[in-house]
């Protein structure tokens, strides 16, 4: 069965993947976020495990991630929210965590669960690609699920083409080599990265993600990439207007 997340890349369009971390602003929102989301024309959906570490995340993300946590967010309980969401829910999703969590849970153990619920792909930003083809490649596959790398300005063109030679579904581009968070614009240096990408003609679609967070960056980064990410522009949304506005959100992007 072909995996949802390759289905959505062969719409000729941009796509629109949207973040935010499960169990904010309330423990039960899961659904409703999604529901929401997909009604609004979202073509992917990251839920965010939250984790009491997280190295790449910017003060909004470390904040609702936080608050889920204290709301009683656990990887069960995200689990169990998530039991039937194939019923209602047809695009594709991905759960974004650091690999702690995933751990301690049992790999196995969540892989089989990802695979019942119907989870698309994993995107673990601290799980090297030389450990993942060594240790979790088969065991990944097995279980029918994409494990999505992280590439930044940084990262050596050949280190870029180990990870598109392992990649499957598509590469997550960070637009700089900071933390996550929103920009109004993006800059000359992204822009040279986005194109020095682009001119490496990879096998994998790329989609930008960090900084993200109106119509202006969405254009700009979907001129040299596949889509575009939007995560803590997304959470500041949910704090200020609420869940029932999301549709207002998404029409402002595109």
């Amino acid at each position: 069965m072909i995996n949802r997340i390759d289905k959505v890349f062969k719409k000729e369009k941009k796509i629109l993947s949207i973040y935010f971390s499960a169990g904010h602003p309330d423990l039960n929102d899961t659904l409703n976020i999604l529901k929401k989301l997909q009604d609004s024309g979202v073509d992917i959906i990251e839920i965010g495990l939250p984790f009491s570490d997280p190295l790449a995340d910017g003060p909004t993300i470390q904040k609702s991630s936080t608050k889920a946590l204290n709301n009683g967010m656990t990887t069960e309980i995200l689990f169990k929210q998530l039991d039937e969401v194939r019923n209602e829910i047809n695009i594709p999703l991905i759960i974004m965590g650091y690999f702690n969590p995933i751990m301690q849970y049992g790999i196995e153990n969540f892989c089989k669960r990802c695979m019942s619920i119907g989870i698309d792909g994993l995107i673990i930003p601290d799980l090297p690609v030389e450990v993942y083809n060594e240790k979790y490649k088969s065991l990944f596959s097995s279980y029918g699920l994409y494990n999505i790398f992280l590439i930044t300005p940084q990262t050596s063109n050949s280190r870029i083409k180990l990870i598109d030679k392992a990649s499957k579904g598509f590469i997550y581009m960070v637009s700089s080599s900071s933390v996550t968070g929103e920009k109004k614009a993006v800059n000359k240096v992204q822009t040279d990265y986005f194109k020095r990408i682009k001119a490496m003609d990879l096998k994998t679609p790329t989609i930008v993600g960090f900084g993200i967070s109106n119509s202006t960056t969405f254009n700009s980064a979907v001129k040299y990439s596949d889509g575009a990410i939007i995560g803590s522009a997304f959470i500041n949304f949910l704090n200020s207007k609420g869940v029932n506005k999301i549709n207002d959100f998404i029409k402002s992007i595109r």
